[in-house]
């Protein structure tokens, strides 16, 4: 299960590929977090997670807002903005997914208003991934 991907979607180590522009943009996106950004990746951190993410993730043609390759997860965190944009999300949606990786979304409005919420929920979602690839 190490590759899913076919070998041209993987750099030579067999991470997957991205395009080059994007490592630019994600490390601006790192340097300026949205407010709900920043909470949910001090969450992240959590000990009891016990996987390691990444924020701002250049894979493919996109950049995820958090991702961990252990467990083939990407996390969005959508503000208004998506709300205009659901067929771009489910064409990126539909890309991760052919490489297995499941996608979840949050609205800023948990992760702004209800933190422990959305903490029980990201429990829950690791809990049945790690089931899903039988960890």
């Amino acid at each position: 299960m190490r590759h899913i991907a076919p070998y041209e979607a993987r750099t030579k180590i067999g991470n997957f590929k991205y395009l080059e522009d994007l490592r630019k943009l994600s490390r601006d996106n790192r340097k300026n977090p949205t407010e709900s950004e920043k909470i949910f990746w001090k969450l992240l951190s959590y000990k009891k997670l016990n996987f390691k993410f990444l924020r701002q993730k250049p894979l493919g043609k996109f950049i995820l807002d958090f991702y961990c390759s252990k467990l083939l997860l990407a996390i969005e965190i959508d503000g208004d903005s998506h709300d205009k944009k659901q067929f771009l999300d489910k064409n990126r949606d539909l890309y991760l997914e052919q490489r297995k990786i499941k996608t979840i979304r949050f609205k800023n409005e948990e992760v702004l208003n209800n933190i422990e919420k959305t903490k029980q929920d990201l429990l829950e979602i690791i809990s049945k991934r790690k089931q899903e690839l039988k960890f």
